[in-house]
């Protein structure tokens, strides 16, 4: 049989299931974040493999020209290494991202 609490003293409280099931949620959306960028991560090297194949330049300067392109069109990097690979595939460039890819691959030789 439990020993009842001595006068005077609570018992020790756990946390609380409001505490617990907003925990859960933020690990939750952590999980969420990281995964995305775990997945944008991988498209980005994806992207300077491409262009380390098909400009001859380090891994280095791809991840700049990357970058490059991604700041001077202002769009995200990961939809620039998206439109990377893809134009790797056959698929066009809009005009404005081919011409900035251009003036940065020429900044590298």
């Amino acid at each position: 049989m439990a020993s009842p609490t001595p006068p005077g003293r609570e018992p020790a409280a756990g946390p609380r299931v409001d505490d617990l099931v907003h925990e859960v949620e933020r690990l939750r959306v952590e999980v969420e974040q990281l995964q995305r960028a775990v997945a944008s991560h991988a498209v980005v090297d994806q992207a300077i493999g491409v262009l380390v194949t098909m400009a001859k330049i380090s891994p280095q300067d791809g991840f700049t020209v990357l970058r490059e392109v991604s700041q001077h069109t202002n769009t995200k990097l990961s939809s620039i290494a998206e439109q990377i690979i893809e134009h790797a595939r056959g698929a066009a460039l809009p005009e404005t991202v081919l011409a900035e890819l251009h003036r940065a691959l020429a900044r590298r030789r």
